[in-house]
């Protein structure tokens, strides 16, 4: 068949133009998708990576901050291993192994066993108890100058006998907070000492707010090992500010953090560095004297190192050993006076000191940090692991790789995989549009033929529609339209046929009769009118029903509606058709059950089941009877005549009501009417909204209801 169609219009240009923007909507969503997930799970993956590499340098620092020489390592290692599923090593600063989970545990590997991948050049961290990388350990916001770890503890660790007396004096402390309905939480240090916190902040006595007194003295004072730590980290700094040629600082133990017993307050014997006077004049003299004044010089006045100072804040906190009246001075001095006291004042106020003086203090303050922090790692040393170098690689000892990109050769992938798909796609398109046409097309050329007239074979062959799904069934659908319109063409015809055949009968009797007494062969005697009569009868009757026929198919039937009791319509057709029905020897009877009413036209009414019971007697024998029943039911009036004739075969009853039909082909006027009677009812019920149905058994009789909309007494 020659295209009609534009292939920029057709039906398969469409769907292969729909499939390849799907095609590509689909892969680029499938693309952005799996680009998103494989993002998030790439950052997911790399924040696990930073936490198990967080969570094993913390191990390993606690480890090595807890004893020296990496005692315990091995087992933490081969821990960290199984749950992270890494190779984890750690080395000294000469790369000589300490411990790596890739070696078996118990010695070296066997001779016959894989040797471990050597270790990466360049190493993960190194840890080192007295210099923590404040980010890798999860303290980014730690800023604490000195970055030893507080788990180092060393000489500060509490032996028995003292933890056991601090823990019994925090008790009761925590127990008389409780009492007075106060939050307290006791938390023991690293080097055994408890803290009870309060919520309040360092330093802070609730109870002695409420006016309560509750124990807790012991928690305030440093005990015997911890003074002895704290004298013996004086001596280290006063030997390094010595060796400085300045004086010597007081370096007291904070008692109130978490960390247990830390020192702090770093405050060496040097005036404070007052502001410039606007004007810039002053006494050099006075800072210069006090400049150079040692320990026992001046009036002790004393300023506080600038900003932090190691392991806590500057100047001395509430409760530790330079307030405590327990605690001695490391040099034997009195602990120095804090900014802003008397003491520390100049007597001059007026006076401001040099630039140079400024910066001798500068310079001193800043020698007094360093000491200490020195000091401090000195005192720790013996205590704490050596910096030992940590490795953390995959299981097959290659780097973790901590980033992604998409490399060349991949992107070609991801191209050509997607061509391929859209390739797929428009063949699988391209081969499902051409089934789907296929049918199209015969449905098309079945068109043309009807058109033409040509109707022999079904219209669609079933080829053609074979798993076709809705166009199969538009194709089915088309053949049952084509074999109906060609049984209505079959039925028109037959029509014709038959309305001549009526037609031709009594015209003809006419004809004859005339033509005979035109030729004086008969008399037109009275005898002779009253035959033609009746046959222009008989021709205008059938006429009657032709035309009530076009005027029901044309929706022109008038109907004149009124309350009427269907049991004078049953009684009046029973009286019309008496005469005939006696001369026939067939009983006639109406009964009625209730009192129905309906709202129709009676003329239109009667009409109907008078066609129904003139029927019913013309096919039933002598001696048989008609019966015409009125009877109510929950929805409807049911108009029900029924006989005891000859009935009707089973092939012949759904064509009772064609027009024209008749049982007998042959058409004589001894077996039937025009075949428009059955018709005519059949119109008329269903121009009131009803239906008429017929039910027969081949020589018991037949019954045929009239079902009729109920109406109300009296009501138009």
């Amino acid at each position: 068949m020659a295209r009609d169609v534009p292939f920029r219009k057709s039906l398969l240009t469409r769907l292969l133009a729909v499939s390849v923007l799907v095609s590509v909507g689909s892969i680029a969503a499938t693309a952005w998708l799996a680009a998103q997930t494989t993002s998030g799970a790439i950052r997911q993956e790399q924040g696990q990576v930073l936490a198990d590499d967080a969570r094993i340098y913390d191990r390993l620092l606690g480890i090595g901050a807890a004893a020296p020489d990496w005692r315990g390592a091995d087992k933490a290692v081969r821990e960290l291993a199984r749950e992270t599923g890494r190779r984890i090593a750690l080395t000294t600063q000469e790369r000589k192994v300490i411990t790596d989970s890739a070696v078996p545990a118990g010695g070296p590997a066997a001779k016959d066993a894989r040797r471990p991948a050597a270790l990466p050049p360049q190493a993960s961290a190194v840890v080192d108890p007295l210099s923590v990388d404040t980010t890798l350990a999860g303290r980014p916001d730690d800023r604490s100058a000195d970055r030893i770890d507080p788990r180092a503890v060393g000489p500060y660790r509490l032996p028995a006998s003292e933890r056991t007396r601090l823990k019994n004096e925090a008790d009761g402390y925590v127990s008389c907070l409780h009492g007075l309905g106060l939050p307290a939480e006791l938390v023991v240090g690293p080097g055994g000492r408890p803290v009870v916190e309060t919520g309040e902040g360092p330093g802070t006595r609730p109870a002695e707010i409420l006016g309560v007194q509750c124990p807790g003295a012991l928690l305030e004072r440093p005990t015997r090992t911890e003074q002895k730590a704290v004298d013996k980290l004086n001596s280290l700094v006063e030997a390094c500010m010595k060796r400085r040629g300045l004086g010597p600082v007081a370096v007291s133990l904070d008692l109130t953090g978490r960390d247990g017993a830390r020192p702090v307050g770093v405050i060496p014997t040097y005036p404070p560095v007052e502001p410039e006077a606007a004007d810039g004049s002053g006494t050099e003299g006075g800072v210069e004297d006090g400049a150079g004044a040692g320990p026992g010089d001046g009036p002790g006045g004393a300023a506080a190192v600038p900003g932090e100072t190691p392991g806590g804040p500057s100047g001395n906190p509430s409760g530790s050993a330079a307030d405590s009246p327990s605690a001695d001075s490391p040099s034997g001095s009195t602990p120095s006076a804090r900014p802003g006291d008397p003491a520390s004042t100049p007597s001059d106020a007026a006076a401001t000191p040099s630039r140079a003086a400024r910066s001798a203090v500068s310079g001193a303050n800043s020698a007094a940090v360093t000491c200490v922090d020195t000091a401090r790692r000195e005192q720790l040393g013996p205590f704490v692991s050596t910096p030992a170098l940590l490795f953390i690689t995959s299981s097959d000892g290659a780097p973790v790789a901590r980033g992604f990109s998409l490399s060349v050769a991949n992107t070609a992938r991801l191209a050509g995989l997607a061509a391929a798909v859209l390739a797929v796609t428009v063949a699988v398109t391209a081969l499902a549009a051409t089934r789907l046409t296929r049918p199209l097309r015969a449905l098309t050329t079945a068109t043309r033929r009807m058109k033409s007239g040509t109707t022999e074979g079904p219209p669609v062959p079933a080829s053609a529609t074979r798993s076709a799904g809705e166009i199969s069934q538009l194709a089915a659908a088309f053949n049952d339209m084509a074999a109906h319109r060609k049984a209505l063409e079959e039925q028109r015809r037959a029509m014709v046929s038959d309305v001549a055949h009526e037609l031709r009968t009594p015209l003809s009797n006419i004809r004859g009769w005339l033509e005979a007494a035109e030729d004086g062969v008969v008399e037109t005697d009275p005898e002779l009118v009253t035959s033609l009569l009746e046959e222009a009868l008989l021709l205008q009757h059938i006429v009657d029903d032709l035309q009530d026929l076009a005027a029901a198919d044309a929706g022109t039937l008038r109907l004149h509606r009124e309350p009427v009791r269907a049991a004078e319509i049953a009684e009046q057709v029973a009286a019309a058709h008496q005469a005939r029905a006696d001369a026939a020897g067939v009983r006639l009877r109406a009964t009625t059950l209730g009192d129905p009413w309906l709202d129709a036209d009676p003329l239109r009414l009667r009409q109907a089941v008078g066609n129904l019971v003139s029927n019913a007697i013309r096919h039933t024998p002598d001696g048989g009877s008609v019966r015409i029943t009125c009877r109510t039911t929950p929805d409807a009036v049911l108009v029900e005549v029924a006989d005891t004739g000859t009935g009707i075969e089973p092939d012949d009853l759904p064509h009772v009501f064609d027009r024209f039909w008749r049982a007998d082909k042959s058409r004589t006027r001894a077996t039937g009417g025009s075949g428009l009677g059955l018709s005519i009812v059949r119109n008329l019920t269903e121009a009131h909204g009803g239906t008429v149905t017929a039910e027969s058994t081949p020589g018991k009789g037949s019954l045929f209801t009239v079902r009729l909309p109920q109406g109300r007494a009296g009501a138009v």
